[in-house]
């Protein structure tokens, strides 16, 4: 009996085995969705080749906080391109207080571009004796502490809920706001929609409460940072109507299917990438408690306020698709301090919340830095569309396989980068791995510059409809090249 048992328990293991296996292997179906290479989801395997993080570019300073509402604490700031308008959101503060006092007001800037800003001047709130100013809210405290602000683009939502906002502290609870035009604001009748009797963890909400539609889960999405063995870090709630909330899930991190380390992160800035919606992004805040770069002398030569120099604190680049976990794919710095001492005090180098298209193949991250300092200002930087990482093979050449997948679509796009002596080939095999007539390598046209949208061809041409809806695998055969993005099109 004891032998029958230990038999049928092996049975029932490798069946479990066989079961999980079969649904790892299952084909994922990417339809006609951009799919970039931020992560190991597309990937079966590297061969001469590597997933590699690329830095943006620093375009400069694009917002000085130099009017006398803004000051030495603006941050939090919030980008959003709203079609042809881009605008600015953030919190002005020109003297330290404690968070949410009213001493902060919010404040309000657009742009045609995305690289030169204006700062509307409005007279809905005299403060520091100006009656004319970019002030879209004052007198609301807590809630101008961290108001992050988003564009609703849920179907059917009436004009006057066209732009919502999460803003509040532990006291009050996140208070829900609407507007119609992203400047006049409101609070919602419901008031604080996510309480802290929702949250089991202490000192929640006084950072940046991101919120979004989601078009993918087809839900509200709100991230917000929560203290766990006191360490910041991140969790998830979501909503049908953005009024009542589930109860948050605490965001786990891995790197590679292990678990990743657990960092201090200041913010989050989640929010769908414009390209690949089904991608969430998180250029987040990382911090370093206690890790002071300036000595005395060197805060007092820059003149940050002396309170801010004991920690210090960069950007990093984080994905998930709508679960729990954070792909922390990269465990290095995306964005990090600058040349000079201004660049290593404390609460600098904060990422503004979304990544925005600022030309027909650049997109650009803004980033708050010289944080308690007189010359407290936004910066922009640049990477090309879909830019963040890239599959890399030098010069001796390397593969990318893919798992299996199933597509829409009757051709393929890559947005790809060679060197004068690289290029890429592109075989297409069944789901097996065995190359598809007339899809082999041999059969491939070679990829050969550097665009955003360039049409994979074989020698009988680019239609994939034959394949469509079929499973199959990509295999990418590559020399001194980058491999940031594929898609299928119609």
């Amino acid at each position: 009996m004891k032998q029958l048992m230990i038999l049928l328990l092996v049975l029932v293991g490798n069946f479990e085995t066989s079961r999980i296996q079969a649904a790892e292997k299952k084909p994922l179906e990417i339809g006609n969705q951009r799919e970039l290479f931020v992560d190991h989801h597309l990937i079966d395997q590297l061969k001469g080749t590597e997933l590699r993080l690329h830095h943006p570019v620093d375009e400069g300073i694009v917002l000085k906080f130099d009017k006398p509402w803004e000051g030495l604490f603006c941050g939090y700031c919030t980008i959003i391109k709203d079609g042809d308008r881009y605008r600015a959101y953030y919190r002005g503060r020109p003297s330290a207080g404690a968070d949410g006092d009213v001493g902060e007001v919010y404040c309000y800037a657009e742009s045609k571009d995305g690289v030169n800003w204006v700062k509307p001047q409005f007279s809905m709130f005299e403060k520091q004796g100006h009656k004319k100013n970019n002030i879209i809210l004052a007198d609301a405290a807590p809630m101008t502490h961290n108001l992050s602000p988003f564009l609703d683009t849920r179907p059917g939502i009436p004009k006057a809920e066209r732009f919502k906002a999460l803003g509040g502290t532990m006291k009050s609870g996140l208070v829900a706001f609407t507007s119609p035009d992203g400047i006049h604001w409101k609070q919602h009748p419901a008031g604080a929609v996510i309480t802290t009797k929702m949250v089991p963890y202490p000192y929640m909400f006084d950072s940046q409460n991101v919120a979004f539609w989601s078009p993918v889960e087809k839900k509200y999405l709100s991230y917000f940072r929560v203290f766990k063995d006191k360490i910041r870090r991140i969790a998830r709630v979501e909503s049908d109507d953005f009024i009542h909330w589930s109860k948050p899930v605490l965001m786990e991190y891995t790197h590679r299917g292990e678990a990743a380390p657990i960092e201090h992160l200041y913010t989050n800035q989640t929010h769908p990438y414009f390209r690949a919606p089904h991608i969430y992004l998180a250029v987040a805040a990382r911090f370093m408690p206690g890790r002071q770069v300036l000595t005395d002398a060197q805060a007092a030569k820059v003149g940050v306020h002396p309170k801010y120099f004991k920690d210090t604190s960069d950007a990093i680049l984080m994905t998930t698709r709508g679960d729990n976990t954070y792909q922390r794919t990269f465990r290095s710095g995306f964005i990090t301090g600058g040349i000079g001492a201004q660049n290593w005090v404390s609460r600098t180098n904060y990422p503004a919340l979304n990544v925005v298209q600022t030309g027909p193949s650049e997109m650009s991250v803004y980033v708050n830095q010289d944080y308690a300092q007189k010359t407290a200002h936004l910066r922009r930087y640049s990477l090309r569309l879909d830019g963040f990482a890239s599959v890399r093979a030098g010069y001796d050449g390397g593969e990318l396989l893919t798992k299996p997948i199933i597509f829409d679509g009757s051709q393929l796009s890559i947005n790809f980068s060679t060197s004068a002596a690289g290029g890429i080939k592109v075989e297409i095999q069944d789901e097996a791995g065995k190359a598809i007539p007339g899809f082999t390598l041999a059969d491939s046209q070679e990829q050969i510059g550097n665009e955003v949208n360039r049409i994979v061809s074989w020698k009988g041409g680019h239609d994939l409809k034959s394949l469509s809806g079929k499973p199959v695998r990509l295999r990418f055969v590559m020399k001194d090249a980058d491999l940031y993005s594929l898609q299928f099109t119609k």
